[in-house]
């Protein structure tokens, strides 16, 4: 029996899915299928009772849910205390991000954070909130700002800081690029560009709830995964993308971004930042960026 396999039970059995758990977990459904069978052999009875629509822990499965969770917690915790212990001799700080909060909240807070710690140095990691917290429950980062997942995972601690403010990327010679600004309904004929929903799902409903709001369906053109290749493919004359303000940051040519007006009366909060931490572990040098950030954060967001 393996702390990996039990990872994968407690995940299991708390999602009641595999393919969720599969997902939160950071791997494919078939490798966290296989590692299951290993220890259900492994314990000599079954864990869960699956049929084509439903997955749901038998008696033996519910009695172990505890004590594997309990194994889980202190392995967390050993490794946590242990990683204190390292970071007391080697002030190094670990840093993962998603792309739009690498571009424009990370250099603002770094530089703010350098003036009063420039003994502390940061690596920065950028990548998807699916593969950033994994990474953080290892150990592998000590903080990441993300789009905070639903629902959150209860070993970590999350602080929401603000929500993007979405915009409209176009093709810099396309007839709109000429306006001002842009509402939905001006886009109700063009063929949209959206980020994969399965990795991206903040910026995968952001287009979709706009429109539903503006009583629109999106004319959805093309599909693509990485935030660059949303922005390229804009820049080819593929389609229009609605991103948050910080992806004009990333220097594509050949696209205009333009500010998307929406009714006062309507709030469309589906680009959420937030910060996060594993829950009970103490970190110096992670507490006092996070202390600059918090007293930095109205400038900040106003610029998001």
């Amino acid at each position: 029996m393996e702390l990996h396999q039990l990872r994968c039970f407690v995940a299991a059995a708390e999602e009641l899915h595999f393919g969720h758990a599969a997902r939160r977990l950071d791997m494919l459904p078939a490798t966290l299928g296989r590692e299951l069978r290993l220890l259900e052999k492994n314990l000599g009875t079954h864990l869960f009772i699956r049929t084509t629509r439903h997955v749901s822990l038998t008696p033996d499965g519910e009695a172990f849910l505890d004590e594997a969770r309990s194994l889980v917690a202190k392995a967390d915790a050993l490794a946590a205390s242990f990683r204190e212990r390292v970071r007391s001799h080697a002030a190094t700080l670990k840093i993962g991000a998603i792309d739009t909060a690498s571009v424009g909240l990370v250099p603002m807070l770094l530089h703010d954070f350098r003036k009063k710690h420039k003994d502390i140095a940061i690596e920065l990691v950028e990548d998807k909130t699916i593969r950033l917290l994994p990474r953080l429950l290892s150990g592998r980062l000590d903080l990441v700002f993300v789009r905070p997942p639903e629902p959150s995972d209860r070993r970590l601690d999350f602080e929401f800081l603000f929500h993007e403010t979405a915009v409209v990327a176009v093709p810099a010679h396309h007839k709109l690029a000429m306006r001002k600004r842009l509402e939905i309904a001006d886009l109700k004929n063009e063929p949209m560009i959206l980020p994969e929903r399965r990795s991206r799902p903040h910026s995968h409903d952001v287009t979709i709830k706009l429109f539903a709001e503006a009583g629109l369906k999106p004319r959805i053109a093309q599909l693509a995964e990485e935030k660059q290749t949303i922005v390229k493919l804009v820049a080819a004359r593929m389609g229009i993308a609605i991103v948050p303000k910080w992806t004009s940051q990333m220097s594509i040519a050949g696209v205009s971004y333009l500010p998307l007006k929406l009714p006062r009366r309507k709030r469309i909060e589906t680009l959420p930042l937030a910060a996060a931490w594993v829950r009970g572990s103490r970190d110096p040098a992670r507490d006092q960026i996070l202390s600059i950030l918090r007293t930095k954060l109205s400038r900040y967001s106003s610029q998001a």
